[in-house]
């Protein structure tokens, strides 16, 4: 696996594949890898050659009060995964190479960006969007692909490629889980182990929406109901959010009658981690996706 780490020879080596008619596959990443970016790289090698990985730890979507300082770097242990991946190469650029002095360019995509996650961390998205079109151009990949468990960050991607018209499809895999239904994420090792066992509380009140779908229930306030009701039995646990929206919009829905997620954001301790639910009515029946 080759390391790239200027934004010129990234630009090089993905020009190299386009004039080769070869299909480019992006994963971006910002590091601490676990089995569910290496699920995102899997599925890009079944589309793509060459596939590039990308490690960049974006401080603008860090806030001043969040974890940037203490957010995991285990490059090492990254490289070596990423290596047996097979992936074709690693751009891994530092801070003053994507953001040079006097750098004041953002993009914002107004509406989706401001509700949930927005309103939680503001400026959070302006980050994500601008560090995210920066290497959709750099590398111009024909396919970049995120994880389902950041939802509300993969449609605002999604609305940025479609309103810019940037030759690339995002392709959204689905959440990989612990056997006991936890969400990979990096920040899963800031838990302690008392923590960790209250962390599956997240997917349990999940679970709690699920089975009121299934049971017939389609009033939105009926399901944040039942998912409230198991995140407040435990006491190391406080809700930020737990909503039902349009999959589409991100506002909030009344009744599950469009394809919609059963969103959360909860604290366990001092992390704070998200995990959603997929609702897809299909005439009278719902596909719902953990």
């Amino acid at each position: 696996m080759e390391t790239i780490r200027t934004i010129a020879w990234m630009k090089e080596k993905a020009r190299e594949a386009r004039q080769e008619q070869r299909i480019i596959g992006l994963v971006p990443t910002m590091g601490a890898l676990h089995a569910g970016h290496l699920a995102l790289v899997q599925r890009a090698k079944k589309d793509c050659s060459p596939v590039y990985a990308s490690i960049f730890l974006n401080p603008k979507q860090f806030g001043p009060n969040e974890d940037l300082s203490r957010y995991p770097r285990p490059l090492e242990a990254d490289i070596q995964k990423l290596t047996v991946a097979k992936v074709d190469g690693l751009f891994l650029p530092d801070s003053k190479e994507v953001y040079p002095r006097g750098f004041s360019t953002y993009v914002t995509v107004e509406g989706l960006s401001e509700r949930l996650e927005g309103r939680s961390r503001p400026g959070h998205f302006r980050g994500v969007a601008t560090v995210v079109l920066k290497l959709l151009e750099i590398i111009q990949p024909h396919y970049a692909y995120f994880g389902r468990k950041d939802a509300q960050q993969v449609r605002i991607i999604q609305r940025m490629a479609q309103d810019l018209n940037l030759d690339v499809e995002i392709v959204v895999c689905p959440i990989v889980r612990e056997a006991d239904g936890l969400a990979l994420s990096s920040r899963n090792t800031y838990l302690t182990a008392e923590e960790r066992v209250a962390a599956t509380v997240l997917h349990r009140s999940l679970q709690a929406a699920d089975s009121e779908l299934n049971a017939g229930v389609r009033d939105t306030m009926e399901l944040q109901h039942a998912m409230r009701k198991v995140l407040e039995g435990e006491p190391r646990a406080r809700v930020d959010y737990a909503e039902i929206v349009d999959a589409e919009t991100f506002e909030p829905a009344v009744r599950v009658a469009r394809p919609s997620y059963a969103l959360l954001a909860v604290y366990i301790g001092k992390t704070r981690l998200i995990d959603n639910m997929l609702i897809q009515p299909e005439g009278d029946e719902l596909r719902l996706e953990l």
